[in-house]
This record gives structure tokens, sequence and C-alpha cells, in this order.
């Protein structure tokens, strides 16, 4: 009797949970190469190169990196503003730490944010006013050394296609 009334109680149970809706996994947002970003030292020497995805509209500038939770090697995001004035971007939805590198009109480096903190809502600001971020992974400006005065060029590939991100590295180059 005790093994009945325990199967009837459960019953309703389980039937809840085959009628539940079932949650797709996250999936990340698919990487685009947009063009090549290359770091110069003030003096002009050659610092290194990225593949970059630009975010030069207000959408793709709020959308930023936020659910990527991989990064292709070598790759990173440049934010274009329509004017340098003092920025802030902060890590919601963004699960990975990042380098965020603020850039002044003239693409010269003011000032980087290092291994800023996952799904943070904190407030990461520029120091004076800045026209261009980069948003590497954390780790990034200790790599290759870069400093306040350091300067980025880069162009741009026309209708670039999806970066293919089955081999992403998900560690900071």
């Amino acid at each position: 009797m005790r093994v009945l009334l325990l199967a009837l109680l459960l019953l309703p149970l389980a039937a809840c949970h085959e009628d539940a809706p079932r949650e797709e996994a996250p999936r990340s947002v698919p990487w685009h190469i947009d063009g090549q970003l290359r770091f110069f030292r003030a003096d002009g020497t050659p610092i290194t190169e990225i593949a970059i995805e630009v975010a030069d509209t207000d959408s793709l500038r709020m959308r930023g990196l936020m659910d990527r939770d991989s990064f292709p090697a070598n790759t990173g995001m440049l934010f274009i503003f329509p004017r340098a004035e003092p920025q802030a971007f902060y890590m919601a939805n963004t699960p990975r730490s990042l380098d965020i590198l603020f850039f002044g009109a003239d693409s010269t480096l003011l000032n980087a944010a290092t291994y800023t903190e996952p799904l943070s809502l904190e407030n990461v600001t520029s120091m004076g006013p800045a026209q261009y971020v980069v948003e590497m992974p954390a780790g990034f400006v200790d790599r290759f050394g870069l400093i306040p005065g350091d300067r980025i060029r880069w162009t741009r590939t026309d209708e670039a296609p999806p970066l293919d991100t089955t081999a992403a590295s998900t560690a900071a180059p």
C-alpha cells in the first residue's frame, strides 16, 4: 500500500518534469572579422597585429563582447565612437576577463584596464577623452608590454566572412 501511495504521489512530479520546457545551452555569439589592427610603440616600432571585429554603431557598441565565451586566437574588438569623450565600459554578460584599452582621437593609448572582472557591473573608465577602445582577452597588455603613448592603426576588410570559431582559443593570447 505504501509503495502504491508513493507512486501516486511521485507521478504528478514526473509528468510536470516531462512537460516543462527544456532550456537550450546558451550559444556564443559568432565572430565576424572586419579588418586588421596593428599596435606600435610611440616611436613607430611595430608591436603586434590582430584581427578585429568592429563595433561602430550604437547597437554593436552596446553588445560588444557580451555572451562571447571564447576568443579566436589573435582576435579582439575595436569600438569606434563618433567623437573623443570620456568612455565607460562594464562587464555585464561578459563571461571572460578582458583587457580594455582606451585610445584618444589620435589613436594614442590613454590607459588600459587589465584583467577586468567577468560579469561585473562596475564601470571601467578612460583617463581622458577616448574615441577608440579595444577589448582583448585578459593578459594581452602584459604580454606585449603596452603603455600609454603606444598607438594603433587599422584597416577594414570589405565583406569579411564570419569567422569559423570551431578551433577558437579559450586561453588568453
